[in-house]
């Protein structure tokens, strides 16, 4: 369904998380991390969700695992925790991290 169409109120916020198959061959590895990714996101989302209510705005989010291991769980809802602030500080997602190459 477009992100347009939803009620404003009820979703406010779309979520999806991806795990690459070429770092985790086992489909049990890439279930447990975007598993462990969206109890972090469920745990953590009521302050922009309300914030997005009061707002009447939306936001559709698409986070990509990228690290090669899986994370403790305290690691993920950290970086999770992040990124929720950082998207209800500015409404916009925070920019990725630049490479540097020596």
């Amino acid at each position: 369904m477009p992100v347009d169409d939803l009620p404003v109120n009820r979703f406010p916020i779309q979520v999806g998380f991806s795990v690459s198959n070429r770092k985790f061959p086992r489909a049990t590895d890439r279930n447990r991390v975007k598993r462990l990714s969206r109890e972090a996101w469920r745990l953590q989302k009521q302050e922009l969700h309300d914030k997005l209510s009061i707002q009447s705005r939306k936001l559709a989010v698409f986070l990509i695992y990228t690290d090669k291991n899986i994370a403790p769980f305290s690691t993920i809802q950290g970086k999770i925790s992040v990124i929720l602030k950082k998207l209800a500080a500015t409404g916009e997602p925070p920019a990725p991290p630049t490479a540097t190459h020596s």
